[in-house]
């Protein structure tokens, strides 16, 4: 079914509404305001007429086709123009400017407001004249409780009642707004996505601009570029990927055959790849649900997006808003969308049965990013932190309970965006060959290291030079070797590329400190990175991101893209002033590390420990001056590396997974995720952020058996175990 004949009852049935909100915005335009509150609603409803007009447009499809690939591009820019950089010290959107016009007590509240207006973009394109109509209404809503106060000769109105209005705004339509997040990543029949990649002409880049996202020259490089690979290279990144996915089920023992359909993710200008995937998952039996990143505050992610999406129009921006969900978390709220999201799978649980899972394509290579924390941003206080970190636990047993983890699975690859330098197109080429590296050839070796590690009791992970690594990792005692493995041979499946055995280690015995100079984790570059563990738990950790040489805090934070977060208030830390001592300078690090890698829990455990084995991939990234622009998807495989949070096994611990050489891998779980058996909010944290030491700063890594019998692995950054020798070819290089 064509996707506008889908919503054509629903956008019948709210038409009247639409028109008497659209025709009363347009009515602003002539009544007087007092400022400086009328400047704002001046231009918001301007900007709604905006909306107005696009979505006249999109009704005409004859004459949006006409358009040229210039007027296209200005039509674009002057949707977005608002925030785009040049354009955000004077938006309602950016709290600062907001505060400083409006006041520290009406600015945060409708620069928030303003922000969900904006996502009628994206809900003109795809004709959801509901989500408009609600947005619009609101909008009136506050606007009268202004024009009331007005009336009576007062100012303002009474701050709470704004607020109030607000939050029941969000409230109230989670109904509609969760649901329909719930649906669009399980229905393929909200095909809008799709059939834009399927039906397009892919070498008319006009086809971008089909999606209402803002197209930067990012996405118009990458689909250039790919109109330019020959189809047999096409070919080649597809079935990668596709087959990475269907090799997954296999290597997990799960039945693909029982799944009617696969969740696709990709940044804008990879259309030409998706295609054939589509091809590819179509020919498996799957058909592909296509959906689009967040918009609107109750579905966005402080840690990034997910589903399809353009580089974003201003980081900063999406930095700014990325905890505005501190307007309306309580306790009640959270009990209210954790209800909604129920109730939405409970409707769309035959989808969810047949959802085989996701498969994604990451990007790389972007310039780095130094927000600024505002103190007029909203934040999280640390009741907040606590709700928002037990809802995301709570919504993955939900989402558990409809689709079982242990019987879906995954795919991740990554390839480089223009973004990163001039030697892009060689890039390019060089991670289509990581890719597809031989899948044998290091399922054997890593099995002489899986071998050698499952003689030992724990192994010792050292760095060299200035890296202060030192680690003691308990393993799990064995019953029989002839049949149990602790270590998991990774090859090209879920995880591309290849490259990495790994472990769920023992708690208990587990310590010692984690140092690496400098690692991306999330979007964002962590300096002099340190986290002490003791029983397989973060105790401490810190980071010099913030701290100058005279000891003052630098405000600059480098990263490569993307909505992280950080901000004032209890727990978070950014805004705070900066300290003579450096002190404050700490707190930030402290902050920003409990942030993005601690994802706002008080400590985690220890969920996985790895050894990667990609130094092809290493020497790639040495060559051409990138290891600070790869992802973690290919990072990992570029030298140990621990991930804190859960295990790679949760929800699915009960699962029997075997290695190529049919050993049983048993070490699926660790003391904490053991406690699902009797209070399953204890056993999980929903958050797995892995950190990497590169074979420049390791030392070594030694295998200790109970009888106290050494075996190194790996000795002053080189591979020593015999068998494994061939994994050093690539180090000379780098």
């Amino acid at each position: 079914m064509d996707y506008t004949i889908l919503l054509k009852e629903e956008n019948d049935a709210i038409k009247e509404r639409y028109e008497l909100s659209m025709g009363r915005i347009k009515g602003l335009e002539t009544e007087e305001m007092k400022l400086p509150y009328g400047g704002y609603f001046k231009r918001t409803a301007a900007f709604i007429r905006q909306i107005d007009g696009m979505v006249e447009r999109r009704k005409d499809k004859r004459g949006w086709d006409s358009l040229s690939l210039d007027e296209l591009q200005r039509e674009n820019n002057a949707l977005y123009q608002d925030i785009l950089p040049d354009h955000y010290d004077r938006s309602w959107a950016n709290p600062d400017y907001a505060v400083a016009a409006l006041g520290d007590g009406f600015g945060p509240l409708l620069s928030f407001l303003y922000t969900e207006i904006r996502a009628d973009i994206v809900y003109a394109f795809e004709m959801r004249l509901t989500q408009i109509t609600i947005l619009n209404e609101v909008f009136l809503e506050i606007y009268n409780l202004f024009a009331a106060a007005w009336q009576e000769g007062r100012e303002t109105p009474d701050q709470q009642a704004v607020k109030d209005a607000l939050y029941w705004f969000v409230s109230d339509y989670t109904d509609l707004t969760v649901t329909w997040r719930v649906r669009e990543g399980l229905d393929p029949k909200l095909s809008f996505g799709t059939d834009i990649i399927m039906n397009s002409d892919l070498t008319d880049l006009r086809y971008l601009y089909q999606y209402g996202e803002y197209i930067s020259e990012a996405e118009l490089k990458i689909a250039s570029f790919m109109n330019r690979l020959p189809q047999e290279v096409i070919q080649r990144m597809a079935d990668t990927y596709t087959e990475g996915y269907r090799r997954g089920f296999e290597v997990m023992g799960r039945d693909l055959t029982k799944k009617k359909t696969v969740v696709v993710e990709y940044q804008l200008g990879f259309e030409r790849m998706i295609r054939k995937a589509v091809e590819n998952f179509r020919a498996m039996g799957l058909e592909v649900i296509v959906y689009r990143a967040a918009v609107e505050t109750v579905n966005r992610r402080a840690n990034g997006r997910r589903g399809y999406y353009g580089t974003p129009a201003n980081r900063q921006y999406d930095y700014d808003h990325r905890y505005d969900s501190a307007l309306y978390m309580g306790n009640g709220f959270k009990e209210r969308k954790l209800a909604v999201l129920k109730a939405a799978y409970e409707e769309y649980r035959k989808e969810a049965a047949w959802c085989a899972g996701p498969a994604l394509v990451e990007t790389f290579g972007e310039d780095g990013f130094t927000p600024v924390n505002k103190k007029t941003a909203l934040g999280l206080n640390a009741h907040q932190e606590e709700l928002t970190a037990a809802y995301a636990n709570e919504s993955r047993q939900i989402i558990n309970q409809y689709m079982p983890q242990d019987e879906t699975s995954f795919t991740i690859i990554a390839f480089p965006t223009p973004e990163i330098g001039a030697d892009f197109e060689e890039i390019f080429r060089e991670t289509i060959r990581i890719n597809t590296l031989d899948y044998e050839k290091y399922q054997r070796i890593q099995q002489r290291i899986i071998d050698a590690l499952d003689e030992a009791q724990y192994v010792i992970i050292t760095g060299k030079d200035k890296n202060e690594t030192s680690m003691k990792v308990m393993l799990h005692p064995l019953k029989d070797r002839t049949k149990e493995t602790n270590f998991e041979n990774c090859v090209s499946d879920v995880n591309i590329p290849l490259g990495e055995v790994f472990t769920s280690p023992l708690l208990t015995g587990t310590e010692g400190l984690l140092h690496v100079s400098s690692v991306y984790i999330g979007d964002y570059q962590f300096k002099n990175l340190r986290m002490w563990f003791e029983n397989g738990r973060v105790t401490e950790y810190s980071c010099s991101n913030f701290e100058c040489e005279d000891g003052a805090e630098s405000h600059k934070r480098t990263g490569n893209g993307g909505d992280s977060r950080s901000k004032k208030g209890e727990g978070t830390g950014a805004g705070i002033e900066s300290g003579s001592d450096g002190s404050e300078g700490r707190n930030q690090g402290r902050a920003l590390i409990k942030q993005v890698i601690m994802q706002g829990h008080r400590w985690l455990p220890l969920g996985e420990f790895a050894i990667g084995t990609n130094t092809t991939a290493y020497a790639m990234a040495r060559r051409f001056h990138i290891e600070n622009k790869l992802p973690i998807l290919i990072a990992e495989k570029m030298g140990p590396h621990f991930a804190v949070g859960d295990t790679c096994y949760s929800f699915s611990e009960d699962s029997p997974m075997y290695n190529p050489d049919g050993k049983e891998m048993i070490a699926r779980d660790n003391e904490i995720s053991r406690l699902r058996k009797a209070d399953m909010s204890r056993a999980y944290f929903s958050c797995h952020t892995d950190i990497t030491i590169p074979y420049s700063e390791l030392g070594d890594i030694k295998a200790v058996s109970e009888n106290g019998t050494e075996v190194w692995i790996i000795r002053q950054g080189r591979f020593v175990l015999e068998g494994t020798e061939a994994l050093n070819e690539a180090l000379k290089e780098a």
